[in-house]
C-alpha cells in the first residue's frame, strides 16, 4: 500500500500534526513514521505524541490517532502500512478482504513479503514470496492484496475441498474473477511447491461437472479452431473399444481421421492414468486414426503453435 506524501513547507508543529491527522482519518485513523516525517514531525516529536496519548503506536513504524476506533479493517491496514515496502495482505486475510465465501476478518493476520526481508510481528503471520508480479496485485479498500486468483490458490493449500469449491464458487458468482482469468491464472501459476493448485483445478473440475458440458479446456480448443477459420470438429465421439471400454475422445474433424485430445489441468500422472491414455492411444491408432494431444499449457501458452499442427494435419487428410 502507497503512502500519500505532503508537502507541508513552512508549516508550524501544529500544522504538521493537524495534516497528519488529516491523512490518517482517511487511513482508519492511522498513519506511518514515514508519513509523519513527511509532514514535519520528527521521531523525537513522535514519542512525545505517543507520551501525551495524542497517538498510541500500534507498530514498530505505525501509529494510531486518539479516539481511532480500532476495527479489523483498520487493523489490517495499519499492519500493512506498518511492514511497509512491497508488503500486502495475503492468503485468508486477503480472502476476507476480497470478500470470499468462508473467510473472515480476524486476526492474526497475514502479510507477505519479499524473500530477503526479515519482518516479524508479534500476533500475526508474516510470509515470504519469491516474487509476487503485477498479475497478482490487487488493492482492496486501499489495501494492498494479493489478486483474486492468487489468493484462491493461496488459501487452497490449506483448505478443506468444500471451503475451496465454496470460495472458487463464490468468486465466480460474484464476478471477483471469471472462470476464463482463473484457468489462466493456474496455468501460470503451476509449479513446484504450488500446494493449492491442485485443489482449485479439482474444485474447477467439480464446479463444471455440476454444469454439464465440455469443460473450460475443451470450449478454448473449440474457439481457437473457429477463430482460426478450421472445421468444427464433432466432440465426444466414440470411435474405438480398449478393452472393455469405449475410446470417446474430446474431437474428431469430420471427413478426417485428425483426432485431437486436451489433456486437462492436472499435472501429476500416475502409472495408471499413463497405462490407460497408451491403451486408448493404441486403439486409436489401430483403427487408423490419427491422434493428436495438447496439454493445457499448449492450449493456453502456444496456441499459435497448436492451431499449426492441427491444420497442417488437416492439410496432409484433405
Amino acid at each position: 500500500m502507497k503512502e500519500r506524501p505532503l508537502d507541508i513547507a513552512g508549516s508550524s508543529r501544529a500544522d504538521a500534526l493537524a495534516r497528519l491527522e488529516r491523512l490518517a482519518r482517511g487511513q482508519d485513523g492511522v498513519a506511518t513514521r514515514t508519513q509523519a516525517r513527511t509532514v514535519g514531525l520528527t521521531d523525537d516529536r513522535l514519542r512525545r505524541l505517543v507520551a501525551a496519548g495524542i497517538l498510541a503506536r500500534i507498530g514498530t513504524n505505525a501509529f494510531r490517532l486518539l479516539g481511532a476506533p480500532s476495527t479489523p479493517l483498520g487493523d489490517v491496514r495499519g499492519l500493512v502500512l506498518d511492514v511497509g515496502g512491497d508488503a500486502v495482505a495475503c492468503r485468508a486475510t486477503a480472502a476476507a478482504l476480497h470478500g470470499l465465501d468462508g473467510f473472515r476478518l480476524a486476526p492474526p493476520y497475514d502479510v507477505a513479503v519479499g524473500r530477503g526481508r526479515h519482518v516479524n510481528r508479534i500476533g500475526h503471520r508474516i510470509h515470504t514470496v519469491t516474487r509476487l508480479p503485477d498479475a497478482d496485485r490487487a488493492t482492496v479498500s486501499g489495501i494492498a492484496v494479493t489478486g483474486v486468483e492468487r489468493t484462491l490458490v493461496d488459501v487452497a493449500r490449506n483448505a478443506r475441498p468444500d471451503e475451496v469449491t465454496a470460495a472458487v464458487d463464490g468468486a465466480l458468482r460474484d464476478r471477483l474473477t471469471t472462470e476464463d482469468s482463473l484457468h489462466r491464472r493456474v496455468a501460470v501459476l503451476r509449479g513446484p511447491g504450488r500446494a493449492g493448485i491442485g485443489a482449485v483445478i479439482r474444485a474447477l473440475e467439480g464446479l463444471e461437472i455440476t454444469k454439464g458440458g465440455h469443460s473450460w479446456l475443451e470450449r478454448e480448443f473449440l474457439r481457437l479452431v473457429a477463430e482460426a477459420g478450421l472445421p468444427r470438429p464433432v466432440t465426444q465421439a466414440a470411435l474405438a473399444r480398449a478393452g472393455d471400454h469405449l475410446v470417446r475422445v474430446d474431437a474428431v474433424f469430420p471427413g478426417t481421421r485428425v483426432v485431437v485430445e486436451v489433456l486437462g489441468y492436472r499435472y501429476h500422472r500416475t502409472a495408471a492414468h499413463m497405462a490407460r491414455d497408451a491403451q486408448r492411444t493404441n486403439a486409436l491408432l489401430a483403427q487408423g486414426y490419427e491422434p493428436y494431444q495438447f496439454t493445457y499449457r499448449q492450449v493456453v501458452d502456444t496456441p499459435h503453435d497448436v492451431v499449426a499442427t492441427v491444420r497442417a494435419a488437416l492439410d496432409r487428410a484433405a
